[in-house]
């Protein structure tokens, strides 16, 4: 099945496209940063939280509309694993953290 058309009118299948094996999130008072990770790169975007909000409301719909289609998807968030891109040091061997 072709991907829907975005609400913005782009053809999606025309669009270049790498597959993302991973998603990393962080936020501050004044913004959100996402990473959207493939293989040893990724590429990283900062968000108004008013912006990231939509964007929740955004990926929360189209996977509703997923699973009505094609079932309910099975997986886990595990909380608090750290992500190999770090904004401090991870301790050395020995350190406490």
């Amino acid at each position: 099945m072709s991907p829907r058309p975005a609400s913005n009118g782009m053809d999606l299948n025309k669009i270049p496209k790498q597959f993302c094996d991973n998603v990393v999130a962080a936020r501050t008072k004044e913004s959100f940063t996402v990473g959207l990770l493939t293989g040893e790169s990724g590429a990283f975007y900062a968000l108004s939280p008013q912006h990231f909000k939509r964007l929740v409301k955004n990926l929360t719909y189209q996977l509703a509309e997923y699973e009505k289609e094609y079932g309910v998807v099975e997986a886990e968030w595990v909380p608090g694993v750290e992500s190999p891109i770090q904004t401090k040091d991870l301790p050395q061997k020995g350190e406490s953290k």
